[in-house]
């Protein structure tokens, strides 16, 4: 269905051996996509590369959609779910800049309504036992999941069941930010803030940050200031009607082990308008359009003679904020990354040490992926960037992330 560098792509590209890569090592990637699709465990998948700032390796195989034989394309749109937390959290730093705020601002001071909250310590749904929280939680703490909120999703806890009970999802679209956060500030907590790393409903909350700060919604600001100057067409909170026909499925495993079709390319959530602009996991995009974010990131916040943020801004994104890795700070409760010999910065994993999170890779690394086992993550030093595509629900379902990172990092040869 494809080779190496398929289709021309806007972005610039050299071969392997000019960027210090082995072609055939790099080959390992296509045959480990192919058993993958071939056996039944992935719909698709399509892997991009970037190295030195030039795209080395692209390739994709299997079916958008199976129900109706549509196979899979450079340019297929999926539901990229968390990895729109990093593009969030640009927006904010944009502001940031701008010194609309700062990083341990309280969050209340901008939203009255997650201020005094109490934090659960015991009992259950019905009958939570609180405690008042220290404090107000802060920016920062918003931005490295330290905020003590949670998802509901999640299901570990009493208060991811108050989440579910209460109808704080951000994920369905149907509800203003506004009237959700009204909601979470009626919720206990999950732990006093600053004192636990949780995967939450934080990156959603600062969504609405951004519309207080900029005086305009989500979705507009996002495409003013950040989708339409870095030219990411395909990139939105939903997908237009004349681009239906490249929008992939969503799978997960069924009890068979078979793949099961959970929203069509032709219908759900994602091919309607939406209300609520989830800054934490709303977006489509395709892996043409999600490079050019990454590039941006790794060129210091710039592409194209677009500056969308400063060095130094990028830098204190991409740090480590916690004061040593996840794993110190909880434990795990979610699978978008391994937690030991891994922190977090603003929006984005950073890699600590590879020898403790027993993966190859470099200090310094970050990334962060999607429900629907979509990922990323670059590396700085050796200035490279890889893209995953697919469409399975949940993404703990198959290791695919840290094998793709061995296969990507074995190809390295200079």
């Amino acid at each position: 269905m494809s080779t190496h560098i398929a289709l021309p792509t806007a972005h610039p590209t050299a071969s392997p051996a000019q960027l210090g890569l082995d072609e055939h090592r790099l080959q390992r990637i296509s045959h480990w996509m192919r058993r993958y699709v071939d056996e039944g465990k992935l719909p698709f998948a399509l892997v991009m590369l970037a190295r030195r700032d030039r795209v080395a390796f692209l390739d994709y195989y299997g079916q958008r959609d199976i129900a109706l034989s549509a196979a899979v394309e450079a340019d297929s749109i999926v539901r990229i779910y968390s990895m729109t937390k990093p593009i969030t959290t640009v927006a904010a730093l944009m502001l940031y800049e701008q010194g609309l705020f700062q990083l341990d601002d309280a969050v209340s001071k901008y939203l009255p309504e997650l201020g005094k909250l109490d934090v659960f310590v015991g009992g259950d749904a019905t009958n939570p036992h609180t405690t008042p929280s220290t404090h107000d939680f802060t920016v920062r703490e918003l931005m490295t999941h330290t905020a003590g909120l949670t998802y509901g999703f999640i299901e570990a806890t009493p208060v991811d069941e108050i989440y579910r009970r209460d109808g704080i999802d951000f994920n369905n679209g149907d509800r203003p930010l506004a009237e959700l956060i009204t909601l979470l500030g009626q919720t206990p907590l999950l732990c006093q803030p600053g004192t636990q790393w949780n995967y939450s409903v934080a990156t959603d909350v600062l969504g609405r940050l951004v519309e207080v700060w900029s005086g305009v919604d989500l979705d507009r600001y996002l495409r003013e200031n950040i989708i339409a100057p870095l030219g990411m067409h395909d990139t939105g909170f939903h997908v237009p009607a004349d681009k239906h026909d490249r929008f992939a499925a969503s799978y997960r495993r069924n009890s068979a082990g078979t793949l099961a079709q959970v929203e069509s390319s032709i219908g759900g959530r994602f091919t309607r308008a939406a209300l609520t602009y989830s800054g934490g996991g709303g977006l489509v995009s395709t892996a043409e359009d999600y490079m050019r974010f990454t590039r941006m990131l790794m060129r210091g916040g710039e592409l194209d003679g677009v500056r969308l943020l400063g060095n130094k801004t990028v830098a204190l994104m991409t740090s480590n904020h916690l004061p040593d890795d996840m794993a110190a700070m909880g434990q795990p409760r979610f699978s978008e990354s391994n937690y030991e010999g891994v922190g977090f910065g603003l929006g984005v994993s950073v890699t600590l040490d590879p020898a403790r999170a027993q993966i190859l890779g470099s200090a310094g690394e970050y990334a962060w992926g999607g429900a629907a086992s979509t990922a990323f993550w670059s590396d700085p030093s050796e200035q490279q960037t890889v893209i995953l595509m697919t469409q399975l629900l949940p993404s703990s379902t198959y290791p695919i992330r840290r094998e793709l990172r061995v296969l990507s990092y074995q190809a390295i040869v200079d």
